[in-house]
């Protein structure tokens, strides 16, 4: 197992959960809805427990942490302030960016359970797992939430 290729895979984890947690930090602001704001809080969560197991793995392995986020990140939560300030806090709006950015973090974790599993030990492909669920789970939420407020209008 090649210990670069490995905390190259996590930090790649470590940054899109980065992402979420100042994606979902913005969307809170961006709202006055409750029922958002609590599910957006869960998210932040979500992130920061992901974000701390993969530190441990990564500090574990000599390797230096992942601090920031990806431009990918900051172009989608500048985009999502201005879409956000344009459409005066509409829920579907604000849903459909939070949806776009969950489908980026499913795709950093699916990219990794494809390509750099090999680089994995058991205990780290469990935990990527397991996270890969939670976060396809908060992306389903967001979609079917998104999706109702959709039908509501």
């Amino acid at each position: 197992m090649e210990t670069k290729k490995t905390i190259d895979a996590l930090n790649k984890l470590v940054e899109i959960n980065n992402d979420r947690t100042e994606g979902y930090t913005t969307a809170l602001k961006e709202t006055k809805d409750a029922d958002l704001k609590k599910t957006f809080t869960r998210f932040i969560t979500t992130s920061q427990k992901c974000k701390t197991e993969l530190d441990n793995e990564v500090l574990m392995l000599g390797g230096k942490l992942t601090e920031g986020t990806k431009t990918t990140g900051k172009l989608f939560r500048l985009w999502m302030d201005t879409k956000a300030a344009l459409t005066n806090d509409d829920r579907h709006a604000i849903l459909n960016s939070c949806e776009a950015g969950e489908d980026v973090a499913v795709s950093v974790y699916k990219d990794v359970l494809k390509n750099d599993l090999e680089y994995l030990t058991s205990k780290q492909k469990t935990i990527v797992d397991k996270q890969f669920a939670m976060i396809k789970a908060d992306h389903d939420h967001v979609k079917k939430m998104r999706d109702m407020e959709k039908v509501s209008k």
